[in-house]
């Protein structure tokens, strides 16, 4: 029974593991099966001396080599005595003996190596062919926009420079006085009458605080323009800010505002009710013009800005005058609000030093009296 098993198998070694395998289907080992594939000679036997000699270990070590095959583009022959012209086509095949040949040695060892310029041509699709075709395009175009003096014609020049004529004339309508830069040409005129006349002028009227407020407030959301051009509207719909008669006002009362000037139901509200709080703070420190500027010392604040985008939109005073004020019980009187309230009232002068209005309100503040703190 041994016997017939040994004869129905055999050990063979793979992966240096004995494994029984029937003697019909035995098959060849890894080590047989790599040197048949790397050979070529499959009959060949595999010995001990074969395995030892240095081509079977070399054979083990090399990749096997791929049989070679005919290039897709035939050689190119030579024509003639000339060995750069070839006939499989019309231009120069550029190999990289021929490159070197190009390069210009150089005389001195240190100096690095110079090409031929003009021996680099650029293939007429190519990137920087393009690229050099706009910028001649764009320079040419910019020389029929040059002005008669040397300078483009562009909105940032235009109308800056007086012509030489309105000085000849002595037309000095082009010398206009100068303004804070949020002013511009196309600023809508009571905009800018606004600020010539008002903006930063100290302001003790306590009506016209009560105003001032109520119009700083309406701005929120949208622009002094917009609120300027309903100013009469409001002044008529809240009896010219008169804030005894404003706290009077029933629901009724500003439901119908509300309706009648198409102004929100909550700011009517919210307008009645900072008329309240006038009123208890006219009782408390006589007025409400000595409460408000007693905060700067009834002194308006004078700053020095060169630009408006250094202008902050709320600062320390008005963070501080809108929370005693929320204390007191106002409404619509954030630190922004206020600090716009402030440059509108004169409380601090924030014309650019470089507006007219700027030495005109400081002017305006210093002929005021001085008003005696409430005791």
């Amino acid at each position: 029974m041994c016997s017939s098993k040994s004869k129905l198998h055999s050990a063979t070694q793979i992966n240096g593991r004995p494994v029984l395998q029937p003697t019909s289907n035995q098959v060849p080992s890894l080590e047989k099966r790599n040197s048949i594939k790397k050979t070529g000679s499959p009959k060949s036997p595999i010995t001990t001396d074969n395995v030892n000699s240095k081509s079977f270990t070399k054979s083990l070590l090399s990749p096997p080599v791929s049989p070679k095959l005919k290039s897709p583009r035939p050689a190119a022959v030579k024509r003639g005595n000339d060995p750069n012209v070839l006939n499989t086509s019309a231009e120069k095949i550029m190999t990289p003996k021929k490159l070197a040949s190009l390069v210009k040695k150089p005389k001195n060892v240190g100096v690095a190596p110079c090409y031929d310029s003009s021996l680099i041509v650029e293939a007429p699709g190519s990137i920087a062919a393009a690229r050099r075709e706009h910028v001649a395009i764009m320079q040419e175009q910019r020389k029929l926009r040059i002005a008669h003096y040397g300078r483009t014609k562009s909105a940032k020049f235009e109308g800056k420079v007086p012509g030489l004529d309105s000085f000849a004339n002595g037309d000095n309508n082009d010398r206009e006085e100068k303004r804070c830069s949020f002013i511009t040409p196309n600023s809508d005129p009571i905009y800018v009458a606004y600020h010539d006349e008002e903006w930063g002028v100290p302001v003790h009227d306590d009506k016209l605080l009560f105003e001032l407020l109520v119009l700083t407030a309406a701005q929120v959301g949208s622009d002094w323009t917009s609120v300027l051009k309903k100013r009469q509207a409001f002044r008529e719909a809240f009896s010219g800010f008169d804030a005894e008669v404003v706290a009077k006002f029933t629901e009724k009362k500003m439901t119908s505002l509300s309706a009648n000037y198409a102004i929100d139901l909550s700011q009517v509200r919210g307008i009645v009710d900072n008329s309240i709080r006038i009123l208890e703070v006219k009782k408390q420190f006589g007025s409400f013009d000595k409460y408000l500027w007693g905060f700067v010392n009834h002194k308006p604040i004078n700053t020095q800005y060169r630009s408006s985008q250094k202008i902050p939109v709320k600062t320390s005073k008005s963070e501080a005058i809108s929370k005693d004020m929320v204390k007191k019980g106002f409404r619509f009187v954030g630190p922004t609000v206020i600090h716009s309230f402030m440059q509108a009232a004169g409380l601090t002068n924030d014309h650019l030093i470089t507006c007219t209005r700027h030495l005109q309100c400081t002017a305006l503040a210093s002929h005021q009296p001085a008003v005696a703190p409430a005791l």
